[in-house]
């Protein structure tokens, strides 16, 4: 039975878009999560990853050879591709119970490095929303406070906590995934969306909470130039900023 993060009794975030939400923190850069994720379009690639990764201790090439029925030359090409993507780590042991001299030389063993990878193009923030509704949810539990008011609290200092460490409004947009663009009125629109999956299950919620994380970012970068002002035609986003009147 599917899972369910309930706002006022209705569903806000599924068990399997929460999942996705805990997507990789590994120290990978951008451009090394995504050719880590090419990497894995390779079908041989993909299933020896997952045997590593699934497997109770490090494998030797021979072990993936013969599991898989593939020549051993061509499994070694491929765990050492993976290697080189930072998904998998090496390590030398001897195997066996002999050691010392006359008892061959270590064998080459293959652990995961990476458990999960995962990138998008354009850069999506799932995380970041899970998270502010996450909190949302538990402080409206321990207050008592309305869901939706609470949500709007959260995400309104997230975005002012944001603001006051970026310092510049583009910046910080640029940062978090909004691809701004000037509208050439001295305004701004956004050509990408960092929640674009879950507002389009659930746009009413999502846009809400971006809304306020764009309004507290606006403040906290002590930004008095632009306003928010609502756009669904010409950006990919629920909002855009214009100049002050």
């Amino acid at each position: 039975m599917e899972e369910f993060v309930q706002l006022n009794g209705k569903p806000i975030i599924s068990k399997e878009q929460a999942e996705m939400t805990t997507a990789l923190r590994s120290g990978l850069n951008d451009g090394e999560r995504l050719r880590a994720v090419a990497a894995l379009g390779d079908p041989v690639r993909r299933k020896l990853f997952e045997m590593v990764r699934d497997a109770s201790a490090p494998l030797s090439r021979d072990d993936c050879a013969q599991a898989l029925g593939l020549p051993k030359s061509t499994v070694r090409l491929q765990l050492d591709r993976l290697v080189e993507e930072k998904l998998l780590s090496v390590q030398y042991r001897k195997l066996g119970a002999k050691t010392g001299p006359g008892s061959g030389r270590p064998s080459k063993l293959y652990a995961v490095a990476q458990a999960e990878i995962s990138a998008s193009v354009p850069p999506r923030h799932y995380d970041l929303a899970a998270a502010l509704l996450a909190a949302a949810v538990q402080r409206a539990i321990d207050s008592g406070e309305n869901v939706a008011d609470s949500m709007a609290a959260v995400a309104y200092e997230e975005g002012r906590r944001l603001g006051m460490e970026g310092g510049d409004i583009h910046q910080l947009l640029l940062n978090a995934g909004y691809s701004p663009q000037p509208d050439g009125q001295g305004g701004t629109i956004m050509a990408n969306c960092p929640f674009h999956r879950l507002s389009q299950d659930h746009t009413g919620v999502v846009c809400s909470l971006n809304g306020s994380l764009l309004a507290g970012a606006l403040e906290g970068c002590a930004d008095d130039r632009h306003a928010l002002a609502p756009d669904a035609e010409i950006s990919h986003c629920c909002a855009r900023l214009v100049l002050k009147h």
